[in-house]
């Protein structure tokens, strides 16, 4: 399989699961790190890179197209208080907020 095919898999599934419910996490630094760490053993996995070639975290980023997942999550948990913010008192989702 291919690098771009493996890169579209992990988009659709790993990514996934790795970002499900985030909608109403808390992330803490430890948190963070620790998705950060699961995301970049895939990418240096898809590329044949170990940690023992010493490959920037961002370089790796830059050779698979692949953005920061933290970024990811805080971009999305802001789309989604937007929306709640927008919705009618009555709904669930905003009377939690």
């Amino acid at each position: 399989m291919n690098k771009e095919t493996k890169l579209r898999i992990h988009n659709i599934t790993t990514k996934a699961a790795l970002k499900f419910g985030i909608e109403a996490w808390v992330l803490k630094k430890r948190e963070e790190q620790r998705l950060e760490a699961a995301q970049m053993k895939f990418l240096r996995h898809l590329l044949g890179i170990t940690k023992l070639d010493k490959e920037k975290n961002q370089c790796i980023r830059e050779k698979t197209g692949a953005q920061n997942i933290v970024k990811e999550i805080k971009q999305y948990q802001k789309k989604w208080l937007q929306h709640v913010q927008r919705m009618d008192r009555n709904r669930l989702p905003r009377q939690a907020h």
